[in-house]
């Protein structure tokens, strides 16, 4: 793999070029190309991604810095601020979206662990809100001063890595999104209380997967049983059915009601899940999982370019989301095979300053002990990626 090639190349090396290249034939995304191609742009924008660029002339005055390397770095001949500018405005973006969740299907396949031990994957379902600027992305518009999209994802659990994302205007609801999920028999849906809504919940359980999904105060209910002998923390746990016409009609069976008592926090907690075997301890922690999509956002935010855009049109935003998922997958994938020692979060930053090198990347990354979070965050503060 390593003869005298860019940190870069080695990366791109990950990368599976063929099936790229049958998404670029079913879309015709290369029709009338003489030179930028799509792979072109492909590689010119993870670049961005891992170098951290805050715009797109930001990014083609970098690459004109390494003018002699663009050959062997992927980017073509010239890489033209307009070329670049035309390009994510009017190539199909599910080009990106669908090799975004190629790479996410193999992400999936490379670490892959049963760790909640339930006959099935765990899924944390969430969205979180881009903001932009509404006199620049005038279709984004949602309030009369703002605009915004949201991306709604649903994120494994077990392999952190995010399997579903949808793209909507920030207006659109978090649970209007639900129907959008494929959803999997035996399989752990956990949602926030967002998510309250029975017909989508009563699909989830007639079709043989499990919610669990923090209830609502004002939740009209009638108890059918309770629960006796409790654990530690764990207030209430009963049967109950919706009360009330209409609700019964979107719910029609019984499901179960926990009520947990949060010591950390000192809160208490209601859950609403259709797992009735499960211990309820089990139900609290699923949810208390959840907050693993939270550190995934914030993680997205922080290190990967989704907030400064390098371009105005809805297709060009798309295409730089799809950009950041597939560059997120990357490094996960590479950081498996190489069985690195520092975390995902220590390669990137190293990655950042050297893509240009000609180190060998085994070489470049098995450095133990950078301890760049601890410095950043403090050792208490979960991290994550930090395997």
């Amino acid at each position: 793999m390593y003869n005298s090639k860019y940190v870069f190349s080695q990366l791109t090396l990950f990368l599976d070029r063929n099936h790229f290249n049958f998404l670029v034939r079913k879309y015709n995304g290369d029709s009338y190309v003489k030179s930028f191609t799509c792979w072109n742009q492909l590689l010119v924008l993870m670049f961005g991604q891992f170098s951290q660029r805050k715009s797109l002339r930001d990014l083609t005055m970098a690459i004109g810095a390494h003018r002699n390397k663009l050959y062997h770095l992927g980017f073509g001949k010239s890489v033209k601020l307009s070329n670049l500018s035309k390009a994510n405005n009017s190539r199909d973006y599910r080009i990106f979206e669908d090799y975004a969740y190629s790479m996410v299907a193999k992400a999936q396949k490379k670490l892959e662990d049963d760790v909640f031990k339930l006959g099935g994957k765990v899924y944390a379902f969430d969205s979180t809100t881009i903001d932009l600027c509404l006199s620049v992305y005038e279709w984004a518009k949602f309030r009369c001063t703002k605009a915004g999209i949201k991306v709604h994802t649903l994120f494994d659990l077990e392999t952190h890595i995010p399997e579903f994302f949808h793209i909507t205007s920030a207006n659109v609801h978090d649970s209007q999104t639900m129907d959008k999920i494929d959803y999997q028999k035996d399989a752990f849906y956990v949602f926030d209380r967002g998510y309250n809504d029975f017909v989508q919940l009563y699909y989830i359980n007639i079709i043989g997967s499990f919610f669990v999904i923090r209830g609502k105060q004002n939740l009209n209910y009638r108890v059918i049983r309770w629960k006796r002998k409790m654990k530690k923390n764990i207030i209430s746990d009963s049967i109950v059915k919706l009360d009330g016409y209409m609700s019964s009609m979107k719910y029609p069976t019984a499901f179960r009601r926990i009520v947990y008592h949060d010591e950390e926090q000192d809160r208490e907690f209601t859950f609403l899940t259709n797992a009735l075997s499960l211990e309820a301890q089990k139900v609290a922690d699923l949810y208390k999982s959840r907050w693993q999509i939270e550190l995934f956002f914030k993680w997205m935010k922080q290190h990967l370019n989704i907030q400064r855009f390098w371009g105005t049109t809805e297709n060009a935003v798309r295409i730089q989301i799809y950009t950041a998922i597939i560059t997120c997958c990357l490094a996960a994938i590479i950081h498996h095979d190489l069985k690195l020692d520092c975390s995902v979060y220590e390669m990137l930053q190293v990655l950042s300053m050297s893509l240009t090198d000609t180190t060998n990347i085994r070489e470049l990354l098995d450095k133990p002990n950078y301890n760049i979070e601890k410095e950043l965050y403090g050792s208490s503060e979960p991290l994550l990626f930090n395997f």
